[in-house]
């Protein structure tokens, strides 16, 4: 492979060894840094690095307490024996698996909408006719009906509206939200009753029981402000970053009002379509609230993991397939790298290719 090479975190510092592997943003190189010996894969393992990589992706997994593997019948892990560094090294090894796992299910996946059912809206003007649930059907015009739904009438332009919205399961990725505002051509000059801007938050319910009031909902994310046109037309708004929802609640401010009925001289907004993109991470993983403040157990399901996996290798180009040939094969163009950020520093020794074991990790990943 290469004639003269070496392991050169043997040869740095811990931090400067952290600081070159933390340049790794992408889990198919943390990945294959594992795979190329024993003591590299040991290196990642003991460093958390792919936690670490998961947090700078998702921040909001700061909220986790713990990580807890479940086996294949849903029930937790037994309890480890042994002595307690042990035990702290199995407690890494989990949460290694667990997030490389959560760090490759949110970055190689096809958007779909992930909205599950309406919870309620701010405010609706003529319910049920013009209620929330009318968002969820992308068709304006339904057997000659339209469809929308409908803010109460405002005088003051500044009253905000909200959508609150359940996603497929407590744990997703979303990467857009869109929302199309209702022209109404049964009105005299078809009027388009947009808002003037958007805002979008997730996070979960205080309490299972009860999700009807804003007060009983913990925000995790606030996104930025977007501004909306006043256009008939689907409008896309991507996140600056994809998102991690945790608890599956997603709720649309609708911010600033633009349009005035005629008929009162009210001001409404009315939404005929939302679209929640991204993807639900269940059921691989789940999560559970431990307390209402907002941490979190995170529940990865070993079954289902590897299910999950299974459809990721019949996918093409997918990041596993064959990932412990092509981490041999992409080495030399790693270690290239890593060398630009050593300022060119070269050390020149044999390298121990027995070192390298594939057993322990074919079974962790291959499952």
């Amino acid at each position: 492979m290469m004639e003269y090479s070496v392991d050169f975190l043997s040869y740095l510092d811990l931090d400067t060894s952290l600081k070159i592997l933390m340049c790794l943003d992408d889990p198919t190189d943390l990945v294959r840094v594992s795979c190329v010996s024993r003591s590299w894969r040991h290196y990642v393992i003991e460093n958390g690095l792919c936690k670490q990589l998961c947090m700078r992706m998702f921040p909001q997994l700061s909220r986790f307490e713990r990580v807890v593997e479940l086996n294949q019948h849903g029930a937790k892990d037994h309890a480890e024996v042994g002595s307690s560094s042990s035990m702290e090294w199995l407690a890494l090894e989990r949460e290694h698996r667990v997030y490389a796992y959560l760090a490759r299910a949110s970055t190689e996946y096809v958007g779909t909408n992930c909205i599950a059912r309406t919870i309620g809206a701010s405010s609706t003007d003529n319910f049920p006719q013009e209620s929330i649930d009318n968002t969820l059907e992308p068709r304006d015009n339904i057997s000659g009906r339209y469809s929308y739904w409908s803010s109460s009438g405002q005088s003051n332009p500044g009253v905000p509206e909200t959508l609150t919205y359940e996603l497929l399961s407590q744990i997703c990725v979303i990467s857009e939200i869109n929302i199309q505002p209702f022209q109404a051509h049964f009105q005299i000059g078809s009027p388009i009753y947009s808002a003037k801007s958007v805002r979008f938050k997730m996070g979960h319910c205080k309490s299972s029981l009860d999700a009807s009031t804003d007060d009983n909902f913990v925000w995790t994310y606030t996104s930025p402000v977007f501004p909306m046109s006043q256009e008939n037309r689907l409008q896309k708004f991507k996140l600056p970053e994809p998102v991690l929802c945790i608890g599956g609640i997603l709720q649309i401010e609708l911010l600033g009002r633009v349009q005035r009925q005629e008929m009162d001289g009210l001001l409404y907004i009315c939404v005929s379509y939302v679209q929640v993109v991204g993807c639900s991470l269940s059921p691989a993983f789940n999560v559970e609230i431990l307390d209402p403040s907002g941490r979190f157990l995170l529940k990865s399901d070993h079954l289902a993991r590897g299910q999950t996996l299974m459809a990721f290798e019949n996918e093409p180009a997918g990041m596993y397939d064959n990932f412990m040939v092509r981490g041999l094969r992409d080495f030399p163009q790693i270690v290239t790298i890593l060398r630009g950020h050593m300022g060119g520093v070269v050390v020149e020794d044999d390298w121990d290719g027995d070192e390298y074991e594939v057993d322990d990790i074919e079974e962790e990943y291959a499952l």
